[in-house]
Formats: C-alpha cells, sequence, structure tokens
C-alpha cells in the first residue's frame, strides 16, 4: 500500500472524480458539427406525431424497483433483480418549449435556452418472469410426468410467451411510427443510474433524426462510494449478461423490426462484448449467422473500460467485430476516468486509450482498408467530463456516430475520418468539416 500512504489526497481525489465522471445533471448534448457548422437538418422528416419536446425511450432493466413506486409511475436504484422489467420513459426536452423553438436550438452551436432533460414518466410494462426461476433445481418435465402425467402446457412457458408478445407489440407499434424500422439500444456504463441510460438514448435519437426507436438497456449501476462503488457497479455487470442476451433474442424476434444497432459505452462495452460473445458461439456453432439472427447492424464501443490483452483473446479470437454489418471503436488519449480503472486494475491499458503501437504496420494498413470494422481516435481538445462521455459531448465524435450510425457510412467522402500513417482513422475539432484542426497531425 506504498501509494495510499505517499499520495492519500491524490488518490482519494481521483478516486472521487471517476466516481462521479459518468454522472452530473443531464442538459441537452451540444449539437453536432454536422448541424451547427455544415449547415444540414436532421428533421425535415420528423413525422407530425414526434413534433415536440417529448421522446418515448423504450426500457430494458435489470434493476430492482423502489419500493414506494408503483407499474405506473416506476422507480429504480441500483439494486439487482433477477426480472427484467420493460416499459416506457418519457424524456421532455427543455420546460414548455416549443418544436420550432427545440429545432433552432438543436441547429446552433450556441443556444438562446436552455434544454435540461427530465423523465417525466415512467410506465412498467412487462415485468419478465426470474432467472432462474427457482433456486432449487425441480424434477424435469419427464420425471413429473412419470408421476403425474399430464398434457396441458406449462403454465410458465406460457407466461413467458405473453410476456414477450406484449414486449414485441410495444415495439412494433412504435416502429409503426416511423418510416426507419430499427432501434438505437444503449448500454451504458459505470455509475449511471436509470435517468443516466434513457436521457443519454434520448437526446442520440433526437440528432439522430427521430427516426428509428429509442431503447435503454439499463443495468445495477450507480452504488456510489469511491472504490466499493466501482466494485459493485462491475460485479453487475456480470451479473446483468444473462438477461442482455436474452432481451437480444426478444428484440430481433419481433418481425417488424429490421436492424439493431447497439452503443456500449465504458463499462457496458463489456456487458456488450460478453454477452454478443456468448451468443455468436451458440449461433455459429449451430451453423446460424450471428448477424442475421440478432438483425446486428452496427456495433459501437465507445471509451472502452475493457482490459486489451483479455480484448484479444475474447472478442478478437472469436472475430466478434465481423459479426455486425459494421463495427466502430472510439478511444481518446485524454480519456481521465480510464487511466484511474487501469491503474486500479493494472493490465497492459484499457481499450479505450488503446494506441497504435500495439500493432504492426501492416495490421494498420490492413486494418485500415477493413472499413467495416474502425478504430478512431478522438483527437480533440475537449473531450467532457474527465474525458469519458465524449461519444456525446463533444460535437465533433456526435457527428461520426450520427453518419456511421443513421447513414450507415464507411470512411470516404461522406464520412471524411483522416488516416494517420503511423495510426489509426482520427477525428479532430472540425470534424466533419474536411479542414485541418491547428495542431493535429496526420494526412
Amino acid at each position: 500500500m506504498p501509494c495510499f500512504n505517499r499520495y492519500p489526497i491524490l488518490f482519494l481525489g481521483c478516486i472521487v472524480a471517476f466516481s462521479v465522471g459518468c454522472g452530473g445533471k443531464p442538459q441537452l448534448m451540444p449539437t453536432p458539427n454536422l448541424y451547427a457548422k455544415d449547415g444540414r437538418d436532421p428533421f425535415p422528416d420528423v413525422p407530425a406525431e414526434l413534433r415536440n419536446n417529448k421522446v418515448d425511450v423504450l426500457y430494458l432493466t435489470d434493476r430492482k424497483p423502489l419500493k414506494d413506486s408503483t407499474p405506473e409511475n416506476r422507480s429504480y436504484g441500483y439494486g439487482r433483480s433477477r426480472r427484467v422489467s420493460f416499459g416506457v420513459a418519457t424524456v421532455e426536452i427543455g420546460k414548455d418549449v416549443s418544436w420550432e423553438d427545440l429545432v433552432a436550438a438543436s441547429r446552433t452551436a450556441k443556444r438562446k435556452i436552455k434544454l435540461p432533460l427530465t423523465v417525466a414518466r415512467t410506465r412498467e410494462l412487462v415485468r419478465f418472469p426470474p432467472t432462474p426461476r427457482t433456486l432449487v433445481e425441480l424434477p424435469s418435465p419427464a420425471e413429473r410426468a412419470a408421476t403425474r402425467p399430464t398434457t396441458s402446457p406449462s403454465p410458465l412457458e406460457a407466461e413467458l410467451d405473453a410476456e414477450k408478445a406484449q414486449c414485441k407489440a410495444e415495439l412494433s407499434a412504435r416502429l409503426a411510427k416511423t418510416p426507419v424500422k430499427e432501434v438505437y439500444l444503449l448500454v451504458h456504463g459505470y455509475d449511471n443510474d436509470f435517468t443516466d441510460a434513457v436521457t443519454t438514448i434520448a437526446e442520440l435519437w433526437h440528432f439522430f433524426g427521430r427516426q428509428g426507436v429509442p431503447i435503454a438497456y439499463t443495468w445495477p449501476a450507480g452504488r456510489g462510494g469511491p472504490l466499493r462503488g466501482y466494485t459493485y457497479d462491475r460485479e453487475s455487470s456480470e451479473f446483468t449478461v444473462y438477461h442482455l442476451k436474452e432481451m437480444l433474442r426478444v428484440l430481433a424476434s419481433c418481425p417488424d423490426l429490421q436492424k439493431v444497432h447497439i452503443i456500449g459505452h465504458s463499462r457496458g462495452t463489456d456487458v456488450v462484448v460478453s454477452a454478443l460473445r456468448e451468443l455468436h458461439l451458440e449461433f455459429s456453432g449451430g451453423g446460424k449467422s450471428t448477424r442475421q439472427e440478432l438483425k446486428l447492424a452496427t456495433l459501437v464501443l465507445a471509451a472502452p473500460d475493457l482490459d486489451v490483452e483479455v480484448v484479444i483473446q475474447r472478442m478478437v479470437t472469436a472475430r466478434l467485430g465481423q459479426v455486425p454489418e459494421r463495427s466502430a471503436l472510439y478511444v481518446c488519449q485524454k480519456d481521465s476516468a480510464l487511466g484511474i480503472s487501469n491503474w486500479l486494475f493494472g493490465g497492459r491499458g484499457r481499450l479505450g486509450k488503446l494506441k497504435s503501437d500495439l500493432f504492426t504496420p501492416q495490421e494498420l494498413d490492413a486494418l485500415r482498408k477493413r472499413t467495416s470494422v474502425q478504430v478512431i481516435d478522438a483527437r480533440i481538445s475537449d473531450p467532457g467530463p474527465f474525458g469519458h462521455s465524449y461519444f456525446h459531448a463533444n460535437p465533433a465524435v456526435s457527428s461520426d456516430l450520427v453518419l456511421l450510425i443513421r447513414d450507415g457510412l464507411i470512411p470516404g467522402p461522406g464520412r471524411p475520418l483522416r488516416a494517420d500513417p503511423k495510426g489509426f482513422w482520427y477525428i479532430d475539432d472540425r470534424y466533419p468539416s474536411l479542414a485541418k484542426a491547428k495542431g493535429e497531425g496526420g494526412k
């Protein structure tokens, strides 16, 4: 413990900073450069029904409901639940803001009005059965039939099928309101509460042009506290993997859904990678296409809190990056939160601070030519609080997220990522403008 003895104040300050790194009162994210500087309009095709300051976010969570809440006005804490809840959270952007004023504010870098994000209502529609259903193994159907023959179906399976049907019906109703039959699923990171999750995907969906359906998968994070808060969240991220796997199956089984886009952030990237890896091993082992089974279009790992060596062994060896239509990894050397995480756990480094010197020149060249799998270095002056939420807090990076997910573009004229001859693709402060930011290297 020599580090604690020599630098106790520095250590405590870093841990406290890390523990609040993903939190804070939400305001509408900065307008992406794509709209504020390039003059594009994301809103001309928004259906009339969605032209207001409200966003309905579908949510899936294995957080335990708070005792005093009801399904019509539900609240969730950081406790773990063996049951997944599905519902609708209504997010308001600003207070009594007209659609015209919201559009104007959403197309400029300097807003004349404040736009706080508020969860006005959370309505729980379904609570799936617990997993496992029982902590003690019960007799198998064959064993029960030997003593008590029956031809009636299991009431537990009938209950589960009914809840899945209700979930898919709600999703279909939402998809019917938009010409884009796709969902944008956010899996949040460390120290995020329920509100953080639904407001983040709400604002991203707003700047995606309000097309498709936003979904928050929110797991039991946010216990708080310096070290114990992080360790609790870390184990919660392992607890939730099975539930995410099952919910991805449910979403993909919706007949009206065409594509699924997944955005994992921070510790949530481990949840996503673990779930997809297990599903991929299952599907590929059965001769099926994981991409087709899950309808997986885009996989984004933003500021991933993952050990590089673990990723190489678990993700690269399974070729998981090639499972979706396109994959993108966003890294930033200014991410101080990941610096603290790496100090805590050691190892070769965190994936969110990946450096190109890990690769040979031949590997880097091959990586850039394989445009369906991209590593993108955020060389930006302001990466947001503790450098960890830049995927939506920085207007240059969020612009690329729009071009990648909403427009489905690869690096090229429509998505002008720069290629560093000795490194990855990169983004500077002026992106997507082709003008190079002052002091940036590369081509």
